[in-house]
Parts: structure tokens; sequence; C-alpha cells
């Protein structure tokens, strides 16, 4: 795997076998830490700052970090409370964090290190901290609810169906993003993913955006933007008044009410109600702004597409022939509008459901996740993922350029290859535990570094191919030399996690380590 030792050649590397794939002297590899990425994704990174609408920044980290310590601080309070003035031992407490399945394992350790920042663990290895992915914390909720649990559509033809072999969709429509995962519940009632992860960042935020847009329209000559930049304060308890409105179950108008400072800077340039005079979908209703109910669904528009044209596309696939249900969780989930567009594409076919407490499902259903996290018995690979190695060089299929010499003995290598260790889709036991060995190439190599590659291509021949990007690195030392290339260090991954688990053992001194993999460094 990666390669490195206390030398001047940093890329000493070494060579690996599957386990039970036949003799490691056949399979030569090497890796190596590569700085390299696309530049095109936002990368997720413990230095990176967020922009208010006003355009002043903070440090990322210490937002969520605050958040966190603010909600760590009114649970202990909360339970002290309850438990007549007990105090509680924060040993004794694990917390469970969730985030969206679709994020990445840098936005997913983020979330633990701004854990760790808040002061929910001591550091960032602690088990006493849980990420919960939202969909199947609100699928375990909603699986074990009653018929009464749900909202009453007029589409609706039964209740959910806690048996095994019942496969559905679950849809978790929060703020910033749509999760969409299928499950199929197993004998055990355990849970199976079916379908990797998807979504994307088509939730109730957009909806609020189309909203701030339209008033932009409104208010023009500066005024939202001036407005926007001096008084965003009010202006959040403008848009939270929004945000209630949108999810309303009715299907009517909703009004929004204009803020003193909206209202005294909007009459700095005109009477207000002149703003109105040529506005489609909005009247001015003393001290009110009344938005047409065609007018608020056109702000659903973007999610809607996005939702509906995903679902379907998911649903199309052959494999998807059994699934019954649609379950809509999350607050976004609670406005009549999305449920309607959802029944309209939906119903006809398949059972779309919401439980009454959409917005509190993924909170109930992650209790029950950390109380029992191998409730989900396996999880579809988002993307394929490998390690970097240097294998033998081979003129008929290798470039030239990759070409590496090894210093010990002259065995050419070429580097820079992709070794597959899970691919795109494949579906990964929770407890399944891939083993690697690996063996170095220096004699007198001391250190391996690790290096983990992603892609979402099916197959891939080097690490440097358009699209791949690099996760992360470690290294693992190998003190005790004597043994020199026959020593072995093994490399246990569990890829079904919701954050990165390996360890390596070095064979020769029995030494073990759990390997952190730094995906916010690179």
């Amino acid at each position: 795997m990666p390669g490195s030792r206390d030398l001047p050649d940093p890329r000493a590397p070494c060579h690996n076998d599957r386990a039970g794939q036949g003799p490691a002297a056949d399979n030569p590899a090497v890796a190596k830490l590569r700085s390299q990425r696309l530049e095109h994704i936002p990368k997720v990174t413990s230095g990176m700052e967020m922009e208010a609408s006003n355009g002043k920044t903070l440090p990322a980290l210490m937002v969520f970090a605050e958040s966190l310590r603010y909600m760590k601080e009114h649970a202990l309070n909360t339970v002290q409370e309850a438990s007549f003035h007990t105090v509680c031992d924060p040993q004794e407490i694990t917390w469970v964090i969730t985030v969206p399945a679709i994020w990445s394992a840098a936005a997913r350790q983020f979330m633990r290190l701004a854990a760790k920042e808040a002061g929910l663990i001591s550091d960032m290895m602690s088990e006493k901290l849980i990420i919960a992915l939202e969909p199947e914390a609100a699928s375990l909720w909603c699986k074990q609810l009653p018929q009464q649990g749900f909202i009453v559509e007029a589409s609706d033809k039964k209740k959910f169906e806690d048996s095994p072999g019942i496969q559905y969709i679950v849809v978790d429509c929060g703020g910033g993003t749509i999760d969409i995962t299928v499950h199929e519940i197993q004998e055990n009632h355990y849970l199976k993913e079916l379908h990797k992860a998807s979504g994307g960042g088509w939730g109730g935020n957009r909806v609020d955006e189309n909203f701030s847009a339209f008033l932009r329209e409104i208010f023009d000559d500066g005024v939202w933007d001036e407005y926007v930049k001096r008084h965003p304060t009010e202006l959040q308890n403008m848009m939270y008044n929004f945000s209630l409105q949108k999810c309303s179950a009715s299907r009517e108008a909703v009004y929004i009410r204009c803020y003193y400072n909206l209202t005294r800077v909007a009459e700095s340039r005109k009477e207000i109600s002149q703003f109105f005079t040529n506005v489609t979908g909005a009247v001015w209703c003393d001290g009110m702004i009344m938005i047409t109910y065609e007018k608020l669904k056109s702000f659903f528009e973007y999610s809607i597409k996005n939702i509906v044209g995903t679902l379907r596309e998911i649903l199309s696939k052959p494999e998807m022939a059994k699934v019954q249900y649609i379950l809509l969780v999350g607050g976004f989930s609670t406005s009549i509008i999305l449920r309607d567009a959802i029944h309209q594409a939906f119903s006809k076919k398949y059972n779309v459901l919401c439980p009454i407490e959409a917005q509190a499902a993924v909170a109930k259903g992650a209790i029950l996740f950390g109380v029992n996290p191998k409730i989900i018995a396996s999880r579809i690979s988002v993307r394929t993922y490998g390690v970097e190695i240097y294998t033998t060089f081979d003129v008929a299929i290798h470039d030239f350029c990759k070409r590496y010499v090894s210093k010990a003995d002259g065995f050419v290598y070429c580097k820079d290859i992709f070794k597959k260790l899970v691919g795109i889709e494949e579906s990964v036991n929770i407890n399944e535990v891939a083993e690697y060995t690996f063996h170095p190439v220096e004699q007198d190599q001391t250190c391996v570094r690790f290096a983990f590659y992603s892609t979402e291509k099916h197959c891939a021949q080097y690490v440097d191919e358009e699209g791949m990007e690099l996760l992360g690195s470690c290294a693992v030392t190998m003190p005790d030399t004597r043994l020199r290339k026959k020593r072995k260090l093994r490399l246990d991954i569990k890829f079904g996690l919701t954050e990165f688990k390996a360890t390596a053992t070095d064979i020769t001194s029995k030494q073990s380590r759990t390997i952190v993999i730094d995906f916010l460094a690179v």
C-alpha cells in the first residue's frame, strides 16, 4: 500500500495481496500520498468559513461547534431538571448526530470535529458519538408507527407494514438537502439498503431563496439589498415566518408581515404600495404581503421537479419493482404543496405516507439507531473506493511514464495504480470486514502510508484519472525490520459504517492501531 520510510525517498513501496487471493509475492504494490484533487468539487475543510446574508464571515467550525455546545447544555439541563437535579455523568452519555446520507466522508468527519470542539467527546475516536444517516433514522421511526401515526390522505391505500420483504423509499425532505434511500425489511426486522443514497440541494431552503428573490424583484431600486445588509436579525424573523407559512396544510394564499425596517427603507424611496403596482402574485394589504397560492407553488417548482425526477429514475430500475411505499419525512414534507405533487406523481402505483410528526421523525429515529446501530444490516456504496498501489510493471498494459525502479533490488514497478476495494452500488454488510495483507518492498522500510481514493466510475486504472478524488491518508509504522521484505502488515476495513473504520496490524510485532483518515486535510 502506501509507502513511506525513514529514508530520503518518501515513496518507499510495499506490496500486497487480498486475503485468500494467492501469494503476496505475485502482486507487489505501493501507494503514496498525493495532494491532487478535483478543483471543481467543493471540499469540506476544518478551516472553511461561512458567510452570513450581510456578507460577514465566521469559521464554519466555530458556528457548528457553538450550535452543538448550546444543544448539549440544553439537553443536559433538561435531563437534570426532569430527574430531580440528579447530576449526569458525561462518560455515561452517548450522543447521536444526524447527517444527510449524501454527505461526504469529509463532511461527516467535520461534524465529529465540531462535536469534539463543543465538548461532546474528548477525542476524535470516541465511541460516545454516533453519526446517524438521517433517512435511515427516519426509516427506523416510521416502520414502527401504528396506522394512526401517519397523516391521512385520500390516496392512502393502507398502513405501512413492518414485515420481512417489504421494500420502500424514504424521502427525507430537510431544509438544505433531499435525501433518498431505498430499504428492505429483513427477517429480523433489520434494514437492508437497496439503492445508493441519492438526492441534492433541493430542500426547503431553495423555496426560501426563491421567495427572497421574489421580494428583491418587488423591492427594487436597491431597497431589498439594503434591508438584507443592515437588518439581518429582522430579516431572519421574516424568513422564519415564511418558513412556517410555506409548510402550511392549507391550499390558500399566505400573508407575510412586512417588518418595520423594510417598510421604512422602502418608503424612503416611494409609497410602499407602489412597489406592488406591476407585480403578479403579490398584493400589499395594510402592512402585510399577501402571496397567492399559485405564486407560492411556483417557489416549489425547482425542488419538486428534482425530487419527482429522481424518484422516477430510481423507481424505473428493474430491481425496484417490488417497492410498495414512499415515505415522506422531514420538516419540508409537512408542506401540502410538496405532498400534493408527490401524490399526484406516484399515488396510483405506490402508497405515499407521511408521519404526523414528520419533522421529529429523524430525531426520534436517531435514538433508536443509537440504541442499536447494527439495526442497519447493509448499505450500498455511493462511490468506488480504493487505495493507491505500486504493482509489477507490465509493458503491455502500463504507461511507461509511470515506471518506477526500486532502490533495494532494481525491481520494476508501475506507480499510481488504483486498487479497487469496494465498487459503486455494491452492497456491503455492516459487520463485514475486508482484509488485505501488505509487504514492504524496501528492506529497511519502517513506515507505510495509505492513500485512499474514490471515484464514480465502476473501474479505474490510475489514481490520477479524471474524476478521481483523494479522500485522505494515514501512516502506519513497522519498526521491526529484521524480517526485511517478509514482514506483513494486515489492514482490516469496514466499509459499511457511516464513518471510515480501519485497523492496521503489524504481524511481526503484533501491534495494532486504528487508522484515522484525515478527510479534512486534503
